[in-house]
This record gives structure tokens, sequence and C-alpha cells, in this order.
């Protein structure tokens, strides 16, 4: 309830010359995340304010011109449900690719391509130099893990560069970036009253 009171406020203030709307959308996120509601930050509602900007703008200005605080925390928790149920989807999705290339390459005699997978999971985006730290392990031994994980269709190298490279797992990346999939908005109570 905290973060609609503050994003309207901050809205309401519009603290800066440029920058206002992903600044109030970034704080309802850091407001959860700080209050405990959000382990992390894993909820983000600009989709769903873009995708309903018309009733967006709408609710704001309802509390302004009506001081209709109801309709615009019924707009905001329907935004936080619907943007839960795409953030349970993707995980879902994520967590079903990586299972399926554990299993791929579980019977392998190294336990690096499985320990990449792993840190695939918390970051799509890897190098060979920051994974030989982060595992303890040999450089060539993370590079022979990286081909394999090439060879298998998991990891893709980014650019064209000798050194310094990066390597993808763009399946994870594709399923991060997709637009969001908003379920259809449920029928609110406040217009089913009004019909009947």
């Amino acid at each position: 309830m905290h973060a609609t009171l503050m994003h309207y406020q901050f809205e309401a203030i519009h603290p800066f010359i440029d920058g206002n709307g992903r600044v109030g959308r970034l704080l309802i996120t850091l407001c959860l995340c700080a209050r405990g509601v959000l382990p992390e930050p894993l909820l983000y509602l600009s989709a769903f304010f873009e995708a309903t900007r018309h009733d967006y703008y709408d609710g704001l200005r309802g509390i302004t011109e009506r001081g209709d605080w109801a309709g615009w925390i019924e707009y905001f928790l329907n935004g936080v449900a619907r943007q839960s149920e795409d953030a349970l989807s993707r995980a879902e999705r994520i967590n079903q690719q990586l299972a399926t290339w554990r299993n791929d390459f579980a019977g392998g005699g190294s336990k690096v391509p499985l320990q990449l997978i792993d840190l695939i999971g918390a970051n799509p985006f890897l190098t060979p130099r920051e994974t030989e730290r982060r595992l303890g392990v040999a450089y060539n031994t993370v590079m022979r893990a990286i081909v394999a994980l090439e060879a298998g269709g998991v990891l893709a190298k980014v650019g064209d560069g000798k050194r310094d490279r990066v390597f993808c797992a763009r399946a994870i990346l594709d399923i991060l970036d997709e637009p969001a999939r908003l379920l259809p908005e449920p029928p609110s109570t406040h217009h089913r009253k009004s019909r009947g």
C-alpha cells in the first residue's frame, strides 16, 4: 500500500526536469525491497504502466481532481498482480530451460559445465576470467566448459573480440527481453456493481 501512495506523491511533486517516470517506477521496486515485500528487485511495473498508459494517467488525475484513492489503489494492485504473473511465468520458463541444460550435461566427466549453467541462471552473460575467479578453477578448464556449452547451443560468443570475450545464453536473454505477457484484466468489482 505504501508503494502506491509513494508513487502518486512522487509523480505529483515531479521533482526533475526529465526522468521522473523512470525514477518513479524504480522507486516502487526499491520501496518494496526496503520494506521486505520483495527479497530481490524482481517486480518492475513499467510494462504494465506502458500497456495501460491511458488508465495510468487517469488514475493519477483521479486522485488530484477527485481524491479517488480507491480507484488508483485498485489499478495499482491489479498491475502488481499482472506483472507478478508475468515474472512468475518467466522464472518458470528460465528454470525449465536450465533444467534441460543440466540434464543434457549431467553425464559429462566435468562438473564445470553444470557450474556454468548455474551461473547463467543468475546472469545470462559470462566472461571466462570472471568465471575463473568465481568458480576457483583454471582458465583452461573454464574455456573447455564454455566450448562444450557453445557446441551444445547453450552459449554463444558476443562480438568478435579476441580478448575480454563475453558469452551469452541467448535462450535466457530472449525470455527476459520478450514483451510482458499481461493477462487480460479481470472485470473490476466497481464495474460489476455499476451494472447491476
